[in-house]
């Protein structure tokens, strides 16, 4: 073995050494770049033919004649005078300079410009060297970059409002009037891009009762979408046949079960609630599947839950139970639903979750408090979360107001 390649020959090695024969100026002329060289005036002393093929130029009506800012748009040239060339004097050095060239014929060729100073054996400035690359394609990329992105965020903005528009299908238009009670809502949507499952409604039965819920599907999209008109067509519909709270979410059950069991499971939680005049108060009678209990600020300030135990999760077995319980809503109190969104909010460094215990804590500072009052301070909270907040949020606040004093 004597260490060289099998197919090595004369016939190769001669081509190869004629490779290497190119002349330093005919490797300077023909380069892939354009090269440049000026003086500490600006005026052009040397270019190279690749250069002068891409403006349409002769060595003749550049070489002493015109000057590097000659050849730069208007746009350019401003910019040389006020930032690349005091860059320049200070550095040495400045690459990567996008800028555009005049061609001969008036046409602009995108460029990337780097340019150095050469000094001399005493340190001082001689020349500045120059060397020019073809930006035409990256240009053109960038530019195919920047049409793509302005299509995105259009399709992005006819998708968020298709998405604000099928959320707001979702929920009432606004609450009805109810005598002797204040009712107030709030949404928060966590995503301007994917429609949330969260949901609530109040809406009578017969003229002395009405009935309420709310409630989050399991899921978000257009598939929770469809589940959730489902869930409140039901709710609606079971209220107006049997209004009993646990019949009510029974046959909700059954309805979730019976049409997403098979191969696409779907469930949901909620509560669901009668609301009865009683003097001038009410009597609410509630029951619950899965959801978190629902809180009740007192005129007297407190703030408690009102838990509607062993109700289980929705649509998930055929036989689900429920547990109804009865509250009276006085005259200063208000009782407030929610979604998880608003317990399970990131609020720490460490992702900490906000959680039961602060929400009773905020609610007890608040209470005794209005509807509206309520609404407007969880409103707040929710919106301080910022990006702490992974999931919708819905918000029913219902209370009896204080009866007027007379005046004096």
């Amino acid at each position: 073995m004597n260490g060289h390649d099998p197919g090595d020959g004369p016939g190769e090695a001669a081509m190869f050494a004629s490779l290497l024969e190119d002349s330093a100026e005919d490797l300077y002329d023909n380069a892939p770049c354009g090269y440049l060289s000026t003086l500490l005036d600006g005026r052009i002393a040397k270019v190279n033919a690749t250069l002068l093929t891409w403006l349409g130029y002769t060595r003749e009506e550049l070489v002493g004649r015109r000057s590097f800012a000659d050849l730069l748009t208007v746009g350019g040239r401003l910019y040389h005078e006020t930032h690349f060339a005091p860059l320049l004097a200070m550095q040495g050095e400045i690459g990567g300079v996008a800028l555009e060239l005049r061609a001969a014929d008036g046409t602009s060729l995108p460029v990337l410009v780097t340019s150095t100073v050469k000094t001399g054996t005493d340190g001082q400035p001689q020349l500045i060297r120059t060397t020019i690359f073809d930006a035409s394609d990256r240009r053109a990329y960038e530019r195919e970059l920047l049409r793509a992105r302005h299509e995105a965020e259009r399709e992005r903005e006819r998708l968020q409002r298709l998405v604000t528009t099928l959320q707001r299908s979702l929920l009432p238009p606004s609450l009805p009037d109810v005598p002797g009670l204040e009712a107030v809502a709030h949404y928060h949507i966590a995503s301007r891009d994917e429609v949330g499952g969260d949901f609530y409604d109040l809406f009578p039965l017969t003229r002395d009762r009405w009935g309420f819920f709310l409630g989050d599907v399991c899921g978000k999209g257009a598939e929770a979408a469809a589940v959730t008109s489902l869930i409140r067509y039901t709710l609606r519909a079971a209220a107006a046949y049997d209004p009993d709270p646990d019949t009510v979410l029974d046959t909700l059950n059954a309805a979730l079960h019976s049409e997403y069991s098979a191969d696409n499971p779907h469930y949901c939680t909620a509560i669901f609630g009668i609301l009865t005049p009683d003097g001038d108060a009410f009597s609410v009678t509630l029951a619950g599947g899965g959801h978190p209990p629902c809180l009740l600020l007192s005129a007297d300030g407190t703030a408690d839950y009102q838990p509607t135990t062993n109700g289980m999760l929705i649509g998930i077995l055929p036989g689900a139970t429920f547990t109804t319980r009865t509250i009276r809503l006085a005259p200063g109190d208000t009782l407030l639903l929610y979604t998880d969104g608003l317990t399970e909010a990131r609020t720490g460094a460490g992702g900490e979750r906000y959680g039961d215990e602060a929400l009773r804590a905020f609610a007890t500072r608040l209470a005794p408090t209005t509807a509206a009052g309520a609404i407007s301070a969880l409103a707040d909270l929710v919106d301080g979360f910022g990006n702490g907040l992974d999931d919708d949020t819905a918000i029913l606040a219902l209370g009896v107001p204080l009866p007027a004093e007379d005046p004096p």
